[in-house]
């Protein structure tokens, strides 16, 4: 089963939890100082949100695959929608360790298709340590040297 997944900029995790928590009626799965997720069953969403975006509102959308084949049926559809992809095998964003593949849409949105290995300790590797989202979206028409070299430090 696949879970659609929305990441928002927030300015403030306690106030955003809060308010996410009531229209949600449930509490999160993780939370952090800069970071948290829920993972709702109704409807299948894994919503989170975080500080380190660098903006507010939407950071970016993408699908969260439940194993490694539904992870392959995902990356054949970003391949087919002819538009960048990056592959990340391991990656550490997000408090999470994650094989993924990323696209932008021909609005400018990144989207982002993974499965979840594990969880780790940090936010993501380099980009965390620099107070910024690793996984930041791209502008619209971007090529995929740039798009490789904005994502190539979440590892």
């Amino acid at each position: 089963m696949k879970r659609f997944h929305v990441h928002v900029g927030v300015i403030d995790i306690p106030s955003a939890v809060a308010f996410y928590s009531r229209l949600f009626d449930a509490e999160p799965a993780v939370v952090e100082a800069d970071y948290a997720k829920w993972m709702l069953d109704e409807p299948c969403i894994n919503f989170a949100i975080s500080t380190r975006a660098g903006k507010t509102g939407l950071d970016h959308l993408g699908f969260q695959a439940e194993n490694e084949d539904e992870l392959e049926v995902l990356h054949k559809r970003v391949e087919a929608a002819a538009g960048p992809v990056i592959e990340q095998k391991g990656t550490a964003c997000c408090y999470a360790e994650s094989d993924k593949y990323w696209t932008v849409d021909p609005a400018g949105i990144a989207w982002e298709n993974f499965h979840t290995l594990g969880r780790v300790p940090v936010f993501g590797a380099e980009k965390a340590a620099q107070g910024s989202a690793c996984c930041a979206p791209m502008p619209a028409q971007v090529s995929l040297s740039q798009l490789r070299q904005n994502f190539s430090n979440c590892k």
